[in-house]
């Protein structure tokens, strides 16, 4: 894998002054201390795992009242327990967690990132499981939209070599996007015009074109939120 990743030289909350975490840094504590994989401890990726099972089940899940209310007491005690771990999002695995499906972040889509380069793109492979269900055995479209955003802001950043934010994102979607099903992605920067950093990305099952996607994405200054 040849995704930039970040060691434990990670800027703080005060370093960027409440902006974004600059990607050049990351990519240079990446560099710094390659195999820095540590946050959330060795158990931390089978953790992920789990919850992305639960979700997975949830998803098509319809319960008995009597498996509910057996359901609601165990999710409430584990989340009283993860309350205690609890850390402020400059400190959370998934920014440095790149040997994990997403980073190791359930919000997202898991994927792989096979390589990034500042003028080529990024180039990963997705899965949609079945918490990503839309319908009809086909991935959500909002599903499909989350996991552009985040890898053409990944192509933006290492394009620009600063923190960008999403300023605009037009999804077309071309065929049915299967679950379970590895997919490819290709996320890639067309122009930059001053703070302004055009990208495109397209997703593949195979050669079928599912969808693709533009957008515009803005870098940010110092301290921006």
């Amino acid at each position: 894998m040849n995704e930039p990743q970040a060691g434990d030289s990670l800027p703080s909350k005060e370093h960027h002054e409440g902006g974004f975490r600059p990607m050049t840094e990351l990519i240079a504590a990446h560099e710094a201390a390659k195999d820095d994989i540590s946050r959330g401890g060795p158990h931390f990726g089978q953790f992920i795992e789990q919850v992305r099972g639960l979700m997975d089940r949830v998803r098509l899940a319809s319960p008995s009242d009597e498996l509910a209310v057996e359901a609601i007491g165990i999710l409430k005690e584990l989340n009283d327990k993860l309350d205690a771990a609890a850390v402020d999002e400059w400190s959370t695995p998934n920014w440095t967690r790149f040997d994990l499906p997403a980073r190791g972040n359930i919000t997202l889509p898991p994927f792989f990132i096979d390589h990034v380069h500042p003028q080529q793109g990024v180039d990963a492979r997705l899965t949609f499981r079945t918490f990503h269900l839309g319908g009809n055995s086909a991935a959500h479209g909002g599903q499909i939209a989350i996991a552009f955003d985040d890898l053409l802001g990944m192509a933006a950043a290492v394009h620009s070599g600063a923190v960008t934010r999403t300023a605009s994102l037009t999804v077309d979607y071309r065929s049915i996007t299967p679950l379970n099903t590895e997919l490819k992605v290709r996320a890639w920067a067309e122009r930059q015009e001053g703070r302004k950093v055009y990208v495109r990305a397209t997703l593949h099952d195979g050669d079928r074109l599912c969808a693709e996607a533009n957008g515009l994405f803005i870098v940010l200054e110092p301290g921006q939120p």
